[in-house]
């Protein structure tokens, strides 16, 4: 009799070299390898102050969750195997009261530990992830830890992780910001610290997706904008980082923030203008990212601080102009908006020979005839742009001589 057994290949990678298990909650250290966070941790208690693969001496006992390799193995032990209670781990009522209690115990050394276990039940199913994120005190205990103060870079990278995970659960919003206000933003400093310092870019993606759920009401936008060093943080991450994901994720977050003139004002004297012209320039950049960026623009043309900007920063109109009819029609909205503020409400000659230098015209053209725009204030305002570029064409004021559109067939109202 032939018997068919089933196995399953574990892939090396995600062996803790220490006790060869799948790795629970894995974790490198400054070697660079990664090791199963109770394996390595039972090791440097006992004493060693090597690491155990390599034998190296090690310059310091830290180590940090290895956030992509836990994905990966999480993503493995989802599609191989029959679920079972060791691998899709269901929340008890009193697994999920205990829980709490640890996360609120701040002498609790065990706390990254903790964290990671929560993070194991989240990702097992969305079950777990809807009882926890409804059970009373959860998001509480989780918001006070970034409030504490004083915990490590793994601690605020986890809490800020369990966050994320949940913020798109009925209710999280409202006992998030509850929770935080109460606290009075005392959470602001931690969440900054992981944008500037926190360990590759995923934990800083998740930071400002957390700031952007608690930006709902003029009292947090306040906040948020009034703490200088958050504000800028996030402004040298458009500046230093090439991660469109993240510039996607800041430009959101700008976008939710901005309904303020201050917040409008300050932004732009800090130079948002320039950081957002550049991403638009760049041909790497995404185009759902540009789209953000462009929304962005919009807002800031809003008001006379970012007009002013954006007139001193002739690189604006000719990033703005050269995404029209490239970008979806409420991108070319925003734009055309852009191009109507300079143009129109500056007069600005300098930007108006840009737009007309980058074909502006006959693009300006073809957003009126889309017919998206029948009766609507877009349609209007491409008719005063092509207006005021045309008779600066035709009076030679823009050094072009006439402009031919090669759009005759096109006729503004």
């Amino acid at each position: 009799m032939v018997r068919d057994e089933l196995y399953i290949t574990v892939p090396n990678l995600f062996r803790c070299p220490i006790s060869m298990d799948v790795m629970r909650s894995p974790v490198s250290l400054c070697t660079g390898v990664t090791y199963d966070r109770s394996s390595i941790q039972h090791w440097l208690d006992s004493g060693h102050d090597t690491c155990p693969a390599t034998m190296q001496t090690l310059r310091s006992k830290d180590f940090v969750p290895n956030l992509t390799l836990r994905r990966l193995i999480n993503l493995w032990a989802q599609s191989n195997g029959p679920p079972s209670p060791a691998s899709s781990p269901s929340v008890s009522y009193q697994k999920a009261t205990t829980l709490v209690r640890d996360i609120e115990n701040n002498g609790n050394e065990n706390l990254p530990n903790t964290l990671s276990e929560v993070l194991d039940l989240i990702a097992a199913g969305d079950e777990n992830r809807r009882f926890l994120a409804g059970f009373d005190g959860f998001v509480s205990a989780i918001v006070g830890v970034l409030s504490r103060g004083g915990a490590k870079m793994e601690v605020l990278e986890l809490s800020i992780r369990v966050l994320d995970s949940i913020l798109t659960e009925n209710g999280v919003g409202e006992k998030l910001n509850s929770s935080i206000s109460k606290r009075n933003y005392d959470c602001l400093p931690s969440i900054c610290l992981v944008i500037q310092k926190g360990i590759g870019s995923s934990s800083k993606i998740e930071s400002v997706r957390v700031l952007e759920s608690i930006a709902v009401n003029a009292e947090s936008k306040r906040a948020i904008t009034e703490n200088q060093d958050l504000f800028h943080a996030l402004l040298d991450l458009l500046a230093s980082e090439k991660d469109d994901d993240l510039n996607d994720a800041v430009f959101s977050f700008f976008i939710a923030i901005s309904v303020t003139h201050s917040a409008k004002a300050e932004l732009v004297r800090s130079g948002i203008v320039q950081l957002v012209s550049k991403s638009l320039s760049d041909p790497k950049t995404k185009i759902c990212t540009k789209e953000k960026g462009l929304k962005l623009m919009s807002i800031m043309s809003t008001c006379a601080e970012g007009r002013s900007a954006m007139r001193d920063w002739p690189e604006c109109a000719k990033a703005v102009a050269e995404k029209l009819m490239k970008v979806s029609r409420t991108a070319n909205e925003d734009a055309v908006a852009v191009l109507w503020s300079l143009c129109c409400l500056l007069g600005d000659k300098k930007a108006q020979e840009v737009v007309v230098r980058s074909n502006g015209v006959a693009k300006i053209l073809l957003v009126m005839q889309s017919g998206y725009y029948e009766g609507h204030k877009v349609r209007r305002i491409c008719g005063d742009l092509v207006k005021v570029l045309s008779a600066g064409c035709r009076a030679g004021v823009l050094g072009l001589g006439l402009y031919d559109s090669k759009t005759t067939h096109i006729m503004p109202c």
